[in-house]
């Protein structure tokens, strides 16, 4: 995939937008190897997903003024950036690792396009993890006195690092709006249950009170409101009465790890966007 490119555009949905996306292409003797696109008849607006190349060098400057006139006419919001220009990812954790070694895992085999130069977490547990994998371990303890000061090293590293991506591995504190704010559209969440459902803490113990007979996990955007932020990816997986609270637990890690790595897999390869309160997953 030697110069090839994502391009990935949304905009309010009117007629022409695949025709004048795909004229550029055409006119600059461009191979278009994969279009996804989608009108939203509710929220009116189109999105599209575009893998074409090779190009001529590696760099798409080139392509700047035909979609820059495109942006001005359609009132368009676009990116371009190369197929294997890896997202640079932030990892948050807690307590709770089994969300942390598998996308660790996963991004050293490469079976996830990103890079993870830092993790932060609030205890020191898994620092042997992170040096065991070579990366910069922050221990930055938090309370409810000390979490403006806490966010606020959280937000220079993410400068520092040219973070792209924060990934809330089991990451068990509440964000503050500030911080969700400046990454609005770029913190992933894991929760433990199957939004709306069983909101908060321990929700398998509220599952298993219940008496449910499926469980599950939800990836989503986070915002400042708790578990509310745009849904990317949910899974499920069967229980039934004869399974302890822990076996829920226990099962329910498994469908965590997948639908977090599912998650973040889908923002690395540019398949994401917001809509809203939903997102278009492509």
């Amino acid at each position: 995939m030697a110069n090839d490119h994502f391009l990935t555009l949304s905009c309010p949905d009117k007629s022409g937008i695949v025709h004048a996306v795909t004229g550029v292409f055409a006119r600059e003797g461009l191979n278009i190897l994969d279009l996804q696109q989608f009108s939203d008849p509710a929220s009116e607006k189109f999105f599209m997903r575009v893998h074409f190349g090779p190009t001529p060098a590696e760099s798409t400057d080139f392509l700047r003024p035909a979609f820059d006139a495109l942006a001005a006419e359609y009132v368009m919001s676009y990116d371009i950036r190369p197929v294997a220009q890896k997202a640079r990812v932030l990892i948050m954790v807690s307590k709770i690792g089994h969300c942390l070694n598998d996308l660790l895992f996963r991004a050293k085999t490469g079976q996830l396009s990103i890079e993870v130069p830092l993790i932060v977490s609030n205890h020191p547990d898994f620092a042997p993890l992170a040096a065991s994998y070579g990366i910069e371990f922050h221990h930055l303890p938090v309370n409810r006195e000390t979490k403006a000061a806490q966010e606020g090293q959280i937000l220079e590293l993410i400068k520092k690092n040219d973070i792209e991506l924060v990934v809330l591995a089991r990451y068990m504190q509440v964000l503050s709006p500030t911080l969700c704010e400046a990454m609005s559209g770029h913190i992933i969440n894991i929760h433990h249950s199957f939004l709306p459902s069983f909101k908060g803490a321990k929700p398998y113990h509220q599952a298993y009170d219940r008496g449910v007979k499926i469980i599950g996990a939800s990836a989503h955007f986070v915002t400042a409101d708790l578990d509310e932020g745009p849904i990317i990816e949910q899974r499920v997986s069967r229980v039934d009465h004869s399974m302890s609270a822990k076996a829920l637990v226990d099962e329910g890690s498994n469908v965590e790890s997948q639908v977090l790595a599912a998650a973040v897999k889908w923002y690395a390869e540019r398949r994401l966007f917001l809509n809203g309160t939903k997102t278009v997953v492509f």
